[in-house]
């Protein structure tokens, strides 16, 4: 997954989970498109991040992502779609969101494209161990092998002890694990609220938020700065939209693993525009975690299905 703001991985939950595998190509092909738009918005935002202070960086991803997010919204839905009866969720949801797209665009200044990219494989690995005792969920002893496994790849990424685990890796690290937060947040209220709804809530609070802060903070774009900033919040949107595509269109298993070709784009842009290139550790770590993490989508995917199977059984009884 990109380094961007985590919360576009969050539409395999949002997503209805009706794709099939005659869809399995349409699936893999959105998810390609999808990270490829991330991942040009996450390499703008590092591009403009030494000229413009976060909060306005964030600030334009938000209201131009906001257009695209509610135009679709409003067009495919009901106004009354956006009724909500969990509205401290959706505060909650959104501010840890935010928290985590401004860490990201504040690691993306300081950090290589491709080192935060592959520090931010590490989702799916605090999300199974937040749905613990978050959510009550039971993870077996495969599922905790592949925990593991995932934080080694993880160590090897930031060398603690070698100088390179500073305050940085620290943040890009807290970043993801608000990431992983927000998935739950999304779980919990995706029981009593509609899609619609909570991508709307948080898209408006993004806003509202880096809009109060902004006065505090603003320094005025050159014209071609400005163009860039808002194309940064709409390629953001429509990647959004377009994940969730993605996600509707195959099952997770299939779809899921493609998110990881964000590294192929972070050493690209990284290297032609920057001119970094990832260390061994950077390349070691990021194949464990994609490796830990492929594995921890299928199982869970293999067990959403077993448990839909025993809840049928059920009903019919």
């Amino acid at each position: 997954m990109t380094a961007e703001n985590r919360d576009t991985a969050a539409n395999k939950i949002l997503a209805p989970r009706t794709g099939t595998e005659d869809n399995a190509a349409k699936g893999i092909v959105l998810m390609l498109l999808a990270i490829a738009l991330l991942s040009a918005m996450d390499a703008s935002v590092k591009y403009v991040s030494d000229d413009y202070p976060v909060i306005e960086v964030v600030f334009f991803r938000s209201l131009f992502a906001f257009f695209p997010i509610a135009f679709v919204v409003l067009r495919d839905g009901n106004i009354s779609d956006l009724k909500t009866r969990n509205l401290r969720g959706h505060l909650g949801r959104s501010l840890v969101g935010l928290m985590a797209l401004m860490s990201f665009f504040y690691c993306l200044k300081y950090m290589p494209l491709a080192d935060l990219v592959a520090i931010s494989f590490a989702a799916p690995l605090f999300v199974t161990a937040l749905s613990i005792p978050l959510l009550g969920e039971k993870v077996g002893l495969r599922r905790w092998t592949a925990l593991l496994v995932g934080f080694v790849g993880v160590l090897i990424m930031v060398k603690p002890g070698s100088g390179v685990f500073g305050l940085l890796a620290l943040i890009a690290i807290g970043a993801t694990f608000c990431y992983a937060l927000v998935l739950i947040f999304v779980r919990k209220l995706s029981r009593t609220e509609t899609n619609a709804a909570i991508v709307f809530y948080y898209s408006l609070t993004s806003v509202v938020a880096t809009g109060l802060l902004l006065p505090f903070f603003w320094v005025t774009p050159t014209f071609p700065d400005l163009l860039l900033l808002i194309a940064i919040g709409l390629i953001g949107g429509c990647a959004q939209l377009t994940m969730t595509a993605a996600f509707r269109a195959a099952s997770v298993s299939i779809v899921a693993p493609f998110e990881y070709t964000a590294m192929f784009w972070a050493v690209i842009y990284g290297y032609l525009l920057w001119g970094d290139l990832p260390g061994w550790n950077i390349w070691v770590g990021a194949a464990v975690l994609v490796a830990s993490g492929i594995y921890i989508v299928h199982r869970e995917t293999n067990l959403g299905v077993r448990r839909a199977k025993a809840a049928r059984l059920q009903a019919k009884r």
